[in-house]
């Protein structure tokens, strides 16, 4: 095949994609989709071929922040679950795009995942795409994601709430400060770590400095 031949091959295949997927999204059976979502996203999660899994998983990312109801929104949180990084990306920007459009759906299903104590590397990057929203009050829920139970999940919250300002936050943090947990620090250029304790006390110094220059 020529160098044409590809690049006219790769023009067809993203015509089809784009056709398939407005007749896909074109349902009136929402509940329908949504339930295939979900269906294909497990069947996905159970490839032994990582790299189909992570395709898959990156297209369901995108159908599902296209699919209104609360079981789509579910879906994409499972798939914001995953390990790989480059799917939590799709995943998230996915999610980010959800808030933005249908902020209640997303925020519920956030509540829903902390209620159950599950998915907490997908609730570990949540804080920041709330904190990117940012509406209509990014502080309210970054409160709620302070009630689960794995520390990545209140060290990125935590974080999240100091990069925020918001120091009516203060006491919600404040319970922390004596928290031995420790977490890894991602976002660092070198491999470094601190307790809870650490990153609320942090935290509370700039919600101090913030009032003090109100």
């Amino acid at each position: 095949m020529s160098l044409t031949d590809s690049l006219e091959a790769i023009f067809d295949a993203d015509r089809m994609l784009r056709t398939a997927e407005e007749e896909l999204l074109s349902t009136k059976d929402m509940d329908a989709l949504a339930a295939l979502l979900s269906g294909a996203t497990t069947e996905a999660l159970a490839l032994e071929d990582g790299d189909e899994s992570e395709m898959r998983l990156e297209r369901l990312a995108d159908l599902s922040a296209q699919t209104p109801g609360a079981e789509a929104v579910d879906n994409l949180l499972r798939i914001l679950d995953h390990p790989a990084a480059s799917v939590r990306v799709i995943a998230g920007e996915a999610l980010r795009d959800v808030a933005y459009e249908r902020y209640t759906e997303a925020a519920h299903a956030i509540e829903r995942a902390v209620a159950a104590g599950e998915l907490n590397t997908a609730l570990a990057e949540v804080p920041w795409v709330v904190l990117e929203v940012a509406e209509p009050d990014p502080a309210i829920l970054l409160r709620k994601l302070l009630d689960a139970s794995d520390p990545r999940v209140l060290a990125s919250t935590i974080e999240a709430l100091a990069d925020l300002g918001d120091p009516a936050a203060a006491d919600a943090v404040a319970r922390f400060v004596d928290d031995p947990r420790e977490v890894r620090l991602d976002d660092s250029e070198e491999d470094t770590s601190a307790t809870l304790g650490e990153l609320a006390g942090a935290a509370l110094k700039v919600f101090e400095a913030l009032s003090a220059g109100a």
